[in-house]
């Protein structure tokens, strides 16, 4: 299997400024807690495969500044850090893929997976899944509970050549965010595919909705 870049979209866990659909329900101090202790699992998910070689781990952050981003990467042990900067989540997702392409020339990277924090019960076999049906496909997406996904892997062919596909002409934050990517890339000869379905952690029905 080809090494990946794994791109960890991470949001700081404070108080207040965190998972506020889910604070609404189950108050601030809770909600920042689940918030960290998903991101930990994530991180933890993360490195036991980076022990493997076969991904190098990259975490974007954001609600820190650069100082306190600096801070926090060097509690979870994690050399490799951005921040997400403004605009939208696939504004986000590109410009992480744009900060990395250099990075991932260097180290002879083809291709690049991005995932959340919001997902309790992520495993390696996950990952190890995505890598394998990058071997095959140019496009892996592994579908939400809410219509959008909860992991993207990209091949070498669209990052080098179509890095717009994934991006464009989707409502971010609708039931309609997986359907929108699919179909962006249905005129092109580009092949995809899907991991199992899981659900995202946004509010209390989505953590009811598990049990």
């Amino acid at each position: 299997m080809d090494k990946a870049l794994l791109i960890i979209m991470a949001k700081w866990h404070g108080y207040g400024r965190c998972k506020t659909r889910l604070a609404k329900d189950i108050g601030k101090s809770n909600s920042a807690k689940v918030q960290r202790a998903m991101t930990n699992h994530t991180i933890s998910v993360a490195k036991s495969l980076q022990k493997t070689k076969l991904i190098d781990i990259s975490i974007a952050i954001s609600g820190l500044g650069g100082r306190n981003c600096r801070r926090w990467s060097r509690e979870l042990d994690i050399k490799k850090i951005s921040l997400q900067g403004k605009g939208c989540l696939g504004e986000k997702m590109k410009r992480q893929i744009i900060k990395n392409k250099k990075f991932c020339t260097q180290h002879k990277i083809k291709n690049i997976i991005i995932i959340g924090t919001d997902l309790p019960d992520l495993c390696h076999q996950d990952l190890l899944n995505t890598l394998k049906e990058l071997r095959q496909n140019d496009l892996i997406l592994g579908p939400s509970n809410d219509g959008g996904y909860w992991l993207i892997g990209l091949s070498e062919k669209v990052i080098s050549t179509h890095l717009y596909l994934p991006f464009i002409n989707i409502k971010w934050g609708t039931e309609n965010v997986l359907q929108n990517t699919i179909d962006n890339f249905a005129s092109t000869k580009l092949k995809y595919n899907l991991l199992d379905k899981k659900t995202d952690i946004d509010t209390i029905i989505d953590i009811e909705n598990r049990k």
